[in-house]
């Protein structure tokens, strides 16, 4: 289940969030200030933010240049939110490292819409950051030094045709997680 914090000092905003998200299946973990959303990082391990620009104690800005800089959060998708009435920055949020903006009160087809395609970011980019991808890494290592070590244990004799296939051994097995690789670094470099 994808999972969203939400942090709004308002209980009304607070309110209509959780409703919309549940309705449509998230799970939602609520705080009402920045230093709550700050601390609950780690364990709520998100897949979207939602958060109001003007936090008590610690802002949204601050909290989306907190998770826009952290290797860990590189996932997490930030939207940050303020009233029809505030004085609101576009600017500074995409400064902050934004990846949307939604004005309060929500509209609930704005803030589903939003969300999951944010979601689906998150998790795309999850796969893209998270440990399989370390695993699928450390097997071609894994590969090549077992190919190395093959060769260093034959006779000083060195054939160039066993090394060459050996290294075309190894690419073949990583080639297509290489591809994948770089295609989804690529894609979230774009924003996709």
């Amino acid at each position: 289940m994808s999972r969203v914090l939400l942090a709004d000092d308002s209980p009304h905003a607070q309110r209509m969030g959780e409703r919309i998200l549940r309705e449509e299946g998230f799970e939602v973990v609520s705080v009402t200030d920045g230093e709550t959303a700050f601390l609950r990082l780690e364990d709520v391990d998100p897949d979207v933010i939602l958060a109001d620009a003007y936090l008590p104690t610690r802002s949204g800005f601050d909290l989306c240049r907190h998770v826009k800089t952290q290797q860990k959060f590189k996932h997490i998708r930030v939207i940050l939110t303020a009233g029809m009435l505030e004085p609101f920055d576009p600017a500074e949020a995409t400064r902050a490292g934004a990846d949307g903006v939604l004005r309060k009160p929500f509209e609930a087809s704005a803030v589903v819409t939003t969300i999951k395609e944010m979601v689906e970011a998150a998790q795309f980019a999850r796969g893209l950051f998270g440990e399989h991808m370390v695993s699928q890494r450390v097997a071609v290592d894994e590969a090549i030094a077992h190919a190395v070590a093959e060769e260093r244990a034959k006779p000083p004799e060195i054939d160039p045709e066993r090394i060459r296939a050996a290294i075309t051994l190894a690419l073949d097995a990583s080639l297509p997680r290489m591809i994948d690789e770089i295609t989804e670094r690529v894609l979230v470099a774009l924003g996709h």
